[in-house]
């Protein structure tokens, strides 16, 4: 794996204000069923493939640092992006992983940094 991809992300992370306007348990903006399990945003003042904030999942790690990503195809919004996973536990990054995956209209695969 490419360290200076990690060493990118930490900069830009390090630089971003970190907004979390989905927190865990809360219920998705347009699909009632969906809750969120893992504290969910944005980084603020940046840009993603959707024209929004790069997306974020902020886990419950002791170690807040950036230890994975997801990268994302979705079939519904044709495009796709990626999540920076940042303190995610094993159980957390699981629960990333199936709900970036459990429909037939979005696939991901997860993305571990070298420890």
């Amino acid at each position: 794996m490419n360290p200076d991809f990690w060493t990118a992300l930490d900069q830009l992370v390090s630089d971003s204000e970190i907004v979390i306007d989905r927190p865990k348990g809360s219920v998705h903006p347009k699909y009632s069923d969906f809750i969120y399990k893992v504290d969910y945003g944005y980084l603020n003042n940046t840009s993603s493939m959707d024209g929004q904030g790069i997306d974020v999942w902020v886990g419950t790690g002791e170690k807040q640092r950036i230890d994975a990503i997801m990268c994302i195809v979705d079939l519904v919004k044709r495009d796709s992006e990626i999540k920076i996973l940042i303190g995610c536990t094993e159980e957390e990054k699981e629960i990333i992983f199936h709900t970036h995956n459990e429909t037939e209209f979005m696939k991901g695969i997860l993305i571990r940094r070298d420890t």
